[in-house]
């Protein structure tokens, strides 16, 4: 329901919206395929979670991301140079993740 509503919001927003993955190795399988200039990751996914995926995804090279979680940010085992945003979050926050993981 999460990657729904969060592709419409993205979508909505004028970002075109390449691919979403509920589980660990199809976001791992959908970046290899894809190559996407940004990637919003869940820190839970199913079967896996964000950052083990995203450690893999960066092997290929730097990726911006923004990683959403429910809980506090915690910056364990995520890249330096990734963003965090804690939901509930709005359009507004999310856009300035986004902008923010693009120019950092």
């Amino acid at each position: 329901m999460t990657r729904l509503l969060l592709a419409d919001v993205l979508a909505d927003g004028g970002h075109v919206v390449c691919g979403a993955a509920a589980t660990e190795a199809e976001a791992v399988a959908a970046a290899r395929r894809l190559k996407p200039d940004l990637v919003i990751i869940d820190a839970r996914l199913g079967r896996g979670s964000g950052p083990a995926a995203m450690r893999e995804i960066l092997r290929a090279g730097f990726v911006p991301h923004v990683f959403i979680s429910a809980d506090a940010p915690s910056r364990d085992g995520l890249h330096a140079d990734a963003v965090s945003l804690r939901k509930p979050f709005d359009a507004d926050a999310l856009n300035a993740a986004i902008a923010q993981a693009v120019e950092g």
